[in-house]
């Protein structure tokens, strides 16, 4: 008979693999809405007279990207009596002397722009929109973040299909990469948020599922914003949790797939573990404050699951990391029941979610019209980093679940665009994050777990294991070498010269 030790870890490790497989099932189910609804549009309606349209820049401290930002929306093709640019900006750097300069420049050729200026950073970015809402009476909002490049026509391209609709909160386009190929770090973040946008987003779209606004490159409702609440600071994704609002008050909401927003793709490993921690833990956040009123709503029972799905989805990574650290215990006491191993990595090759991100990003590709075939060997490489994140998603995890918000870390940019550049001479670095020493442990436990497996013939288990290890070691090294490489360069300051501002966009 099985002791009373083991029963336990039998049914914690059916418990992961049950919920692994929902959320791969998931992940297959969205690939296929996406794949059928290929060529689905939301309807649009250009209206006879374009409307007042206030357009949102939150600015902290980029002076490498501020001006490029708002150089690109004074570009806009739009009539410039109904267009309004608030520059939100928080700065305590040399970004205020940059954000003035463009300023003058612009409204020196008729454009209607503002800088807003606190005296606090307090609520952090939904503090800078929710002050800004206050200062414009215009009906609709459109918000980008510092790193993005917005096309001209843009205002042209998604107002139509808010007007189509009086009972859409918001459009939100799909986010293009301008440094898409500055390095293999950049690369698997494009292919990941290709996979976001090209899938998930567009089928929970098309299957009329909860979708979130993604915090930039779309366009509100006024109306929307102030029914739902306004903007709240409660968490680290207000983005997220103001689109659920806006949704349990009955609005809805359009994605733009063919509508593409440039955006600049974080170079430096630390800045990018920083906003993925933020957005996890704002996930958590969310999901603790929101999936009891899914389940409450008078939703369908798939829609509520697929909700919970959505604001949950970062559990994946504690899934995994549950199993790297059960794997052992499994295999140590599968020795005095040789049989039971052979069903364990039985159930380890089966599950649907080891296979399902790979369909999805492939997807992705496929939908771009991109040669999805070659970028498979990096689409695999793109599980290694994920399995990597999994003790970041944990810290996040951990501060959500505590109550514990710390502060706003925003994500820096460099100014980086097609052409490669130096950007571990300039400001805005994060110090190294010691999460790489539990990280080189946890990879040195997995690849022992990957031996053991080995010799235990358990070769499923042996190659999962081997991928934690993997990945683990890809995220803690990667972050050390650009360490290691940025204390042997000589430290500099970047800045633009003020009074070249406009210039950046014919570049």
């Amino acid at each position: 008979m099985l002791d009373l030790v083991f029963i336990p870890l039998l049914l914690l490790y059916f418990g992961i693999l049950t919920a692994l497989f929902v959320y791969g099932a998931n992940f297959f189910h969205l690939t296929i809405v996406a794949i059928r609804s290929r060529k689905a549009t939301p309807p649009e309606v250009v209206p006879d007279e374009w409307p007042r349209i206030a357009v949102q820049l939150p600015i902290y401290n980029e002076m490498y990207v501020a001006r490029r930002l708002i150089d690109a929306v004074a570009n806009f093709d739009y009539p410039s009596d109904r267009l309004e640019i608030q520059v939100l900006d928080d700065s305590n750097d040399e970004t205020k002397e940059i954000v003035d300069h463009a300023a003058e420049y612009w409204r020196a050729r008729g454009r209607d722009l503002v800088v807003l200026r606190r005296a606090d950073r307090s609520g952090f970015k939904a503090g800078a929109l929710a002050a800004g809402l206050e200062r414009t009476d215009a009906p609709y909002l459109a918000i980008f973040d510092a790193d993005f490049i917005p096309p001209p026509d843009f205002l042209k391209r998604t107002y139509p299909t808010l007007n189509a609709d009086p009972c859409l909160a918001f459009v939100q386009t799909r986010w293009g990469h301008i440094n898409r190929s500055q390095s293999v770090l950049t690369f698997l973040q494009s292919l990941s948020i290709d996979g976001h946008f090209s899938v998930e987003q567009h089928a929970r779209w098309r299957a009329g599922y909860f979708f979130n606004f993604n915090g930039t490159a779309g366009i509100w409702r006024r109306e929307a914003i102030v029914d739902a609440g306004g903007w709240s600071q409660e968490t680290l994704t207000e983005d997220l949790d103001l689109s659920y609002r806006a949704f349990f008050k009955g609005w809805r909401a359009a994605y733009l797939r063919n509508v593409e927003s440039p955006a600049e793709l974080p170079v430096s490993f630390d800045a990018y573990r920083k906003q993925q921690q933020r957005w996890a833990q704002g996930s958590f956040e969310c999901a603790v404050k929101h999936i009891p009123q899914v389940w409450r709503s008078n939703h369908g029972r798939l829609h509520k699951l697929e909700a919970t799905l959505h604001l949950s989805g970062y559990t994946i990574h504690l899934l995994l990391l549950s199993l790297s650290l059960l794997y052992p215990m499994l295999l140590a006491e599968s020795a005095r029941y040789p049989t039971l191993l052979s069903l364990f990595s039985f159930l380890a090759l089966s599950n649907v979610a080891g296979f399902a991100p790979l369909a999805l990003f492939t997807a992705a590709q496929q939908q771009l019209e991109r040669r999805w075939w070659r970028l498979v060997p990096l689409i695999l490489l793109l599980s290694l980093l994920g399995a990597g994140m999994m003790l970041t998603t944990a810290r996040a995890a951990r501060r959500a679940f505590s109550g514990r918000r710390g502060a706003f870390e925003r994500t820096p940019k460099f100014g980086v665009g097609k052409e490669r550049k130096d950007w571990m001479q300039l400001r805005y670095q994060y110090p190294i994050d010691f999460i790489v020493i539990p990280e080189i442990a946890l990879a040195l436990f997995n690849f022992n777990t990957s031996r053991a497996a080995v010799d235990a013939h358990a070769w499923p288990i042996a190659v999962y294991t081997a991928i934690f290890g993997l990945g683990l070691a890809f995220t803690a090294g990667s972050t050390i070498f650009q360490a290691v490489g940025r204390r042997l360069k000589a430290p500099s300051i970047e800045l633009f010269e003020p009074a070249t501002a406009g210039s950046s966009i014919a570049e």
